[in-house]
């Protein structure tokens, strides 16, 4: 074999590594599965503004350190979605971000499907748990639910840069009080 078909394979076994070792960290090595605590892995801001634990069980979550968008999590609630829009404050213009695919009990077709077909719906879980970050809690008529993170408008405007206006909390205090 001459040098030339030694480095071809060489170039090409490098990249080989490389692509496999990417999507290894992207899909599996960074998300730690969440230890549920059994009492308040499941909240809902209600409509006077204080959050406060549902009735849940079966709770599966997966996060990572990597980026506030990762969380993702399932469970299975004898609250009713009518019963909730009495009680918890909703969320508008959700939706779900696909979930690693061997998190399977989260579905974000299926559940993008169940809120547009109006069989689920999604509510403020915790406005701004981080700058531009907002944690959103689904729950379907057959009692299952499904909680992750999604980029509020104040966060749109932070990541894009345009200027934050007043509706949306002073970025440096807010870092500063969490």
């Amino acid at each position: 074999m001459n040098l030339g078909k030694l480095m071809a394979i060489a170039i090409l076994l490098c990249g080989l590594v490389a692509g496999v070792s990417i999507y290894y960290l992207q899909v599996y090595y960074f998300y730690e599965e969440v230890v549920p605590t059994g009492t308040d892995d499941v909240m809902l801001t209600t409509l006077d503004g204080a959050r406060t634990a549902i009735p849940y069980a079966d709770f599966q979550g997966i996060d990572a350190d990597s980026s506030p968008i990762r969380y993702r999590a399932c469970f299975t609630t004898t609250l009713t979605p009518a019963e909730a829009a009495e009680t918890y404050k909703p969320y508008e213009g959700a939706e779900p971000r696909n979930a690693p695919g061997w998190f399977g009990c989260f579905d974000a077709e299926a559940i993008g499907d169940a809120i547009e077909a109006g069989t689920a719906r999604v509510f403020i879980g915790h406005r701004n748990m981080e700058f531009g970050i907002d944690r959103v809690v689904a729950i379907t008529d057959d009692g299952r639910g499904y909680v992750w993170h999604e980029i509020n408008d104040c966060g749109d405007k932070a990541y894009d840069g345009t200027p934050l206006g007043d509706d949306c909390p002073d970025r440096d205090s807010f870092e500063k009080d969490q």
